[in-house]
């Protein structure tokens, strides 16, 4: 067992405090992707307060580990987490997608030197991980100083440029490269599998060479327990399939690819409240002290 009931539960209450701070900020701007970054909260919650070696203090620590955000829509929950961490206060984060704001709507590094790509443009950031992780090879062997994290999309895969990263990783069996997909099902325009079906994805990832694993992506103890297991797979490259549910805590965006890049507050959506109490509900939601009554069912490909 990697974490303790203390620690699950200091991990659940920040992950908390993240959707939160993403409702807030999304609300603020009046635009963004609420969706995914909602879905992806306890994983990148789990990575700051928990697994990346890194230090907000000194964001340009040589020896830090690198986080590679490919999916750069979905940046409201890598800002709050960020924030949440020590990185920059989180009363900033209510400066989303403004003029002059260092958190713009996609991530741009040379606004906020903690970031370590630039992205936007769906299917460029395992290529980006993959020569990371290659350079780091080359500088110091086979035992590396840190690990290359690089955060996908499901729907974004559907960028054949993905694929050639894969191949390229499974062929220089890159072990410190570790890759999360964000298995939601959903992108923009309705359900993954019914616009570019991706299934078997688990068989896909593993004929590239890839040791794959899958997990529920809202359970603390796997995330943690995955990422340990990838770490010691010095051999090949590993990905982690984790099923997420998209709009995760806000009861009426849950599994609503509608709410993919829909803030609350500006759209009258089927099922929503009105739009005037949407982010009232939505705060509500994720500040009430229920148990979790949405967890993902053992998750299949």
């Amino acid at each position: 067992m990697f974490l303790t009931d203390e620690q699950v539960k200091m991990l659940e209450d920040n992950a908390r405090n993240v959707r939160v701070s993403i409702i807030e900020m999304l609300a603020e701007a009046k635009s963004g992707h609420t969706g995914g970054p909602l879905g992806m909260a306890d994983i990148f919650t789990a990575l700051y307060f928990n697994i990346l070696k890194h230090d907000p203090a000194r964001p340009d620590w040589p020896e830090r580990d690198r986080l590679v955000l490919s999916n750069g829509h979905i940046c409201p929950v890598l800002y709050s987490a960020m924030a949440h961490s020590g990185y920059f206060p989180v009363s900033e984060l209510l400066t989303l997608r403004k003029f002059g704001s260092r958190l713009q709507g996609h991530p741009h590094r040379e606004f906020l030197p903690s970031l370590e790509t630039s992205s936007g443009p769906l299917g460029s950031g395992l290529s980006q991980a993959v020569g990371m992780a290659i350079a780091d090879r080359m500088d110091y062997g086979k035992v590396t100083p840190r690990f290359i994290y690089c955060m996908l999309g499901d729907g974004e895969l559907n960028e054949g440029q993905n694929w050639e990263a894969m191949m390229l990783a499974g062929k220089e069996k890159l072990g410190n490269l570790i890759a999360i997909v964000d298995r939601n099902h959903i992108q923009i325009d309705g359900f993954t599998e019914d616009i570019m079906p991706l299934s078997p994805l688990y068989d896909k990832w593993k004929s590239f060479g890839w040791h794959v694993l899958q997990i529920d992506g809202h359970d603390m103890r796997a995330i943690v327990g995955a990422v340990r297991e990838a770490q010691a797979m010095f051999e090949k490259p590993s990905v982690i399939l984790a099923h997420t549910i998209p709009g995760k805590g806000v009861s009426y965006m849950e599994h609503r690819f509608e709410w993919h890049g829909t803030p609350p507050g500006i759209s009258d959506i089927a099922g929503a409240p009105e739009k005037a109490k949407q982010v009232e509900v939505a705060l509500s939601d994720l500040r009430a002290e229920l148990p979790v009554n949405s967890r993902v069912n053992s998750p299949q490909i």
